[in-house]
């Protein structure tokens, strides 16, 4: 290791665990109550639509309006991050969040929730999360040491699967007791974030000085963006997440129109959902070790061909308890991918660029992200559910193939392991 470590144990050779860190379990806290929040609301959008008019495309416009939200928002989140109070970012952007579900719920109970209403709540919503994940990359740096940074990654992982899977069943049988009650609750669930981030202690920067600062927010953004190309390895996992991420927003919504499709309700798709999660949360767990000892290409390997190959089973088991069973055991593998990818990259960005590399990261695999619920939709007007899910298997198989004909992945081996490749990082740091 370096000298320059981060979070409070810096130097130690065994750091106490994190639950003895009151930082970080406040902290953690309140995300969760907020991430139960989240996937009461998250399901209970595409049921809304779907169950009052029968339209994936309209779910679908939806699930893209808050994603192109958070597009919009997430380098100006990076470079605000190092510019301003991180701790007032993650205060603030939370209470904004809610009171935007809140105005859904109300809609929702009046009987005014119109597309145009609801699409406008989604960009809104997309646009405050775009701001505040900005801050919480360079906050958990701040938060933990950095040798414990795979496990804290792992576990908020777990925590928001764990979110999930109690969210989900929950908001599908709230939706069917009352359909405002899902967002209500979302609503309340954002203070507790809020609340989690105004206790922590720990000064979370950023530490530029008004020179530092001199270039402004758009050469901020740009000098985040020039650090993610001068590395190959960035380079290609920005490029490959961001088709990955793409086909896997359509999936999401596909699976929950599957579900529907081979005669489940909404609290089945919710039961369903939470079964599927349960592979993830397992994932999350592992993930930290695997991290640790698994070197990251293979653990893309075996993400890859683990979707493809839910991919063809979704579309042909009949019932959707079986649905929910193929993707927990693709959940195995898929989750450690984004446990192990994303600890690589924060050890090895300095803290002085980290808001900004994450944020032109996080832009880059967005960047169509937001097209997916879109193109799944238009996938199931042409070719029916199960035709469009086994429509994605095209685009799945050709990027499991990229991963075995680029030679990227083997400079991200390197530095995801190697402490002694982090002096080629600062120095690219101080070239961007």
């Amino acid at each position: 290791m370096s000298g320059r470590e981060s979070g409070p144990a810096s130097g130690r050779d065994a750091p106490p665990s994190l639950w003895r860190n009151p930082d970080y379990a406040g902290w953690w806290t309140g995300n969760t109550v907020s991430a139960v929040g989240t996937s009461l609301s998250a399901i209970s959008f595409p049921l809304l639509v779907l169950y009052t008019t029968g339209s994936v495309a309209r779910a679908g416009a939806i699930g893209a309006a808050n994603l192109a939200g958070v597009l919009l928002t997430t380098l100006l989140g990076g470079a605000l991050a190092d510019r301003v109070s991180r701790k007032a970012i993650l205060v603030l952007s939370p209470l904004v969040q809610g009171a935007v579900l809140g105005a859904v719920a109300a809609a929702v109970a009046t009987g005014h929730a119109t597309m145009p209403l609801l699409v406008a709540a989604a960009f809104a919503g997309g646009l405050a999360a775009g701001v505040v994940t900005g801050a919480e990359t360079s906050a958990l740096r701040r938060i933990v040491p950095k040798e414990q940074l795979p496990t804290a990654t792992g576990q908020m992982m777990g925590r928001d699967l764990g979110a999930e899977l109690v969210g989900a069943p929950l908001g599908g049988v709230l939706f069917a007791v009352a359909r405002w009650f899902p967002f209500a609750a979302d609503a309340v669930s954002f203070a507790f974030a809020s609340a989690g981030a105004l206790l922590i202690r720990r000064p979370l920067g950023p530490d530029r000085s008004a020179a530092d600062r001199g270039s402004g927010v758009l050469g901020d953004i740009a000098a985040g963006i020039r650090f993610v190309r001068g590395q190959p390895f960035l380079r290609f996992t920005v490029v490959w997440g961001a088709l990955l991420n793409t086909v896997t927003e359509a999936f999401t919504l596909l699976f929950i129109a599957l579900i529907r499709y081979r005669g489940g309700g909404p609290a089945q798709v919710g039961l369903i959902s939470s079964l599927a999660l349960l592979g993830g949360v397992a994932g999350a767990v592992a993930g930290p070790s695997i991290a640790r000892r698994v070197r990251p290409r293979r653990v893309m390997y075996a993400a890859a061909w683990a979707f493809a190959a839910i991919l063809a089973a979704c579309a042909f088991v009949p019932r959707p308890w079986q649905i929910g069973a193929v993707v927990t055991v693709a959940m195995l593998t898929m989750v450690p991918l984004n446990v192990v990818l994303q600890a690589a990259v924060v050890r090895v960005v300095p803290d002085e660029f980290s808001g900004r590399v994450a944020a032109a990261g996080r832009f880059g695999t967005m960047a169509l992200q937001w097209t997916g619920p879109l193109i799944a939709g238009a996938l199931a007007s042409a070719f029916g559910v199960p035709g469009a899910v086994l429509a994605l298997l095209v685009p799945v198989t050709l990027l499991a193939l990229a991963l075995h004909l680029t030679r990227s992945l083997a400079a991200m081996d390197v530095l995801a392991q190697d402490a002694a490749a982090e002096p080629a990082l600062e120095k690219a740091a101080t070239e961007a």
